[in-house]
């Protein structure tokens, strides 16, 4: 089977339009989140309508998570608690250990370290380990999880944060995450027969920087993370739409 995603979110941390950037990858019948935004389970839903793809939490066979600035990780802590008390199992969370570094103390241990597990009862202390199994990503080698294959590269952005170069049936998909421009990381992801690059202001990837790359890369990319005002119709990037299935 090939390999496909359905962008559940295209939008950027301050959209009024959008769902923040998150896709969701299959191959062989299992689904991959590349990042995961609140509120998720809503965004899977109407994904699921728009594209004809069945979709929801108990499909999900892993989380990849890129950095932890809210637009990219914050229904991590929903997808946990429901992977924990209605799916009866761990999530699996794919991330280097630089991005899962304070991913619980920083980021879920507020929301998820203190549970009542029966009514009257008092609170119990709970770890990163109850909810979530941590499969680390590596610069140095690719990970297998099922049928996908994983790659990351270090971009610059504010916090840790990594790219993905993400294979399973005999195509492979390459996401920027969020990044500023960088011609070392372009040319590590054009190795991939598709490429899903972030365009946005601030410490991120300018448009003009995109639109000046060599015609047949810009044939194999396809733009996300774009701001509100960005000019989907005369982009000569094709963006991605919400809500729309793709095939690598």
């Amino acid at each position: 089977m090939s390999l496909s995603f359905v962008t559940l979110g295209v939008g950027d941390a301050f959209s009024a339009l959008r769902y923040s950037s998150c896709l969701a990858l299959e191959a062989e019948g299992q689904v991959l989140l590349v990042d995961c935004p609140h509120p998720i389970r809503k965004m899977m839903r109407e994904a699921s309508l728009s594209a004809g793809v069945e979709l929801d939490a108990d499909r999900v066979s892993g989380l990849v998570l890129t950095h932890l600035h809210a637009d990219h990780s914050s229904g991590v802590e929903g997808l946990g608690y429901f992977s924990f008390f209605v799916l009866k199992r761990k999530l699996q969370v794919l991330a280097h250990p630089h991005v899962a570094h304070r991913l619980w103390d920083g980021h879920l241990a507020a929301g998820m370290e203190d549970l009542i597990r029966k009514p009257g009862g008092e609170p119990q202390r709970h770890g990163f380990e109850d909810y979530f199994d941590h499969v680390p990503l590596s610069t140095e080698a690719a990970v297998r999880f099922g049928p996908f294959t994983l790659e990351c590269r270090r971009t610059y952005h504010h916090l840790p944060t990594m790219a993905l170069r993400i294979r399973a049936g005999g195509r492979s998909l390459g996401y920027s995450a969020d990044t500023a421009f960088d011609e070392g990381l372009i040319a590590w992801l054009a190795e991939a027969d598709l490429v899903v690059h972030e365009t946005n202001y601030g410490v991120h990837t300018p448009y003009e920087k995109l639109a000046a790359l060599p015609a047949d890369l810009r044939a194999k990319m396809r733009l996300i993370h774009y701001p509100d005002d960005f000019a989907l119709d005369t982009s000569n990037i094709e963006p991605l739409a919400q809500g729309r299935r793709y095939t690598v």
